[in-house]
């Protein structure tokens, strides 16, 4: 359990705030390249980290991302005109260029005036369909991450969000939690036979023990874990999830990334991306096929409120509405009664409040990389607190993986991940049970 004043530490990510602040010094997906405005558009306004920011192309296709309000008298630049080279503000016609270079100023007399002063933007990179953005100190702005999906293209790539309403915290939980997957998604799981999909034909396996054995190492990175399921003569399936800090996952399918940025301290956009070099998976109709598999499709997001558009509005998951759960459904077998993967995560996130009070937990020997989360968070947020730098901001993350793969008994999990460079470790078995 967490003290309440810990657990407002590693939660809150606000301006001002030591996590916000930690997360500030990371590059972050802002938003996917498909929801960016095309070239000379009507800029788009979107909140990260509790702040509202204006993204835009100008007529060249360059990208920007400034903040909201104008560096004159702070009127919206969400009401800026798009004019070719530049955003110019409708107030008095200040105008910026993408990289902060103010191009004009009408209502002073003095031509040089503008030479000493700059607009207020961001540094932006776009890759693997995304549109990233450093938000922290200009001066300390750290190497732009390589990730295994940053040089495919569309085909080669799906990439999909889910709008969550609660703290990033409660979602990174799930996605590093193992033992709650033959258990909540039992249903789902239990379809996967028989499914033509990478997705399917590697979590199959995991319908059959609810109970694994599970190990944690805390690396320069964040923390990997380990879940371990009997596999057989002498055999086990070992699955290695990587959290990377400040709030990246490599799933250990070893072909699926997950991002989880805070839009506010209470709600976050849940980013996927699924790769593969040697197949089309972003061509139809497999990108239809493996979204709707996991509850991502547009038209199952819409029908319960985790799109942009619909996470304010009545459908959106909560308790009013019963998190849209079917029970009739669920009468009728189906474990959750609810749609598929992605809504069965969501409701039990959400359903845990809008920022879960920890204080009254009671963790287990199932949840030591829930523990590791929390401490590896919370020490980004001490370090940021403190004055110091933030340990994994410098990390290369490049060779960074998830993976799953079967091995002996008496083998070493760690063999799978030898480039991971380990701090500490734990270790837990089940009760009752040996392998």
């Amino acid at each position: 359990m967490l003290s309440k004043q810990d657990n407002e530490l590693m939660c809150r990510t606000g301006a001002g705030t030591a996590q916000g602040d930690a997360m500030r010094r990371f590059w972050l997906p802002a938003l996917q390249l498909s929801d960016m405005p095309a070239a000379g558009a009507d800029p788009k306004t979107i909140e990260l980290l509790g702040e509202r920011f204006v993204a835009w192309r100008d007529q060249d296709g360059r990208p920007g991302l400034f903040a909201e309000f104008c560096l004159h008298r702070g009127a919206s630049m969400q009401l800026a005109r798009a004019e070719g080279d530049g955003l110019r503000c409708i107030y008095h016609g200040w105008k910026f260029a993408v990289d902060g270079t103010v191009l004009e100023t009408p209502n002073v007399a003095d031509p040089k005036f503008k030479e000493r002063i700059k607009g207020r933007t961001y540094a932006v990179r776009e890759a693997g369909g995304f549109l990233w953005a450093y938000l922290g100190p200009r001066d300390q702005e750290p190497a732009f991450p390589q990730l295994p999906f940053m040089d495919l293209d569309d085909d080669h790539r799906i990439n999909a969000n889910a709008v969550v309403n609660c703290n990033f915290v409660q979602v990174i939980e799930g996605l590093v939690d193992s033992s709650h997957l033959t258990v909540l998604h039992a249903s789902g799981l239990a379809k996967t036979a028989g499914v033509d999909l990478d997705f399917a034909k590697k979590t199959t396996h995991m319908q059959f023990d609810a109970s694994p054995q599970i190990e944690a190492e805390e690396t320069e990175f964040g923390f990997h874990y380990v879940a371990m399921r009997g596999a057989g003569e002498g055999r086990r399936m070992a699955r290695v999830a990587s959290f990377i800090a400040p709030c990246f996952v490599a799933n250990p399918n070893g072909d699926l990334w997950f991002a989880v940025v805070p839009v506010n301290d209470e709600r976050c956009n849940f980013y996927h991306v699924w790769w593969n070099a040697e197949k089309p998976i972003g061509q139809e109709p497999l990108r239809t096929q493996q979204l709707s598999f996991v509850g991502l499709d547009d038209e199952t997001l819409t029908r319960h409120g985790m799109t942009a558009t619909t996470c304010d509005g009545p459908t959106a998951m909560g308790w009013k509405n019963g998190y849209h759960q079917d029970r009739a459904l669920q009468r009728a077998g189906h474990f959750t009664g609810l749609a598929s993967f992605t809504q069965e995560d969501a409701a039990c996130s959400v359903s845990g409040g809008a920022i879960r009070d920890r204080s009254q937990e009671m963790l287990s020997t199932a949840d030591i990389a829930i523990s590791r989360l929390y401490r590896v968070l919370l020490a980004s947020a001490r370090a940021a607190r403190d004055g110091q730098d933030v340990p994994t901001v410098h990390v290369d993350v490049s060779g960074v993986v998830g993976v799953s793969s079967e091995i002996g008994s008496d083998e070493d999990w760690r063999g799978l991940v030898p480039q991971h460079r380990a701090v500490s470790s734990t270790t837990a078995k089940p009760a009752g049970r040996t392998h």
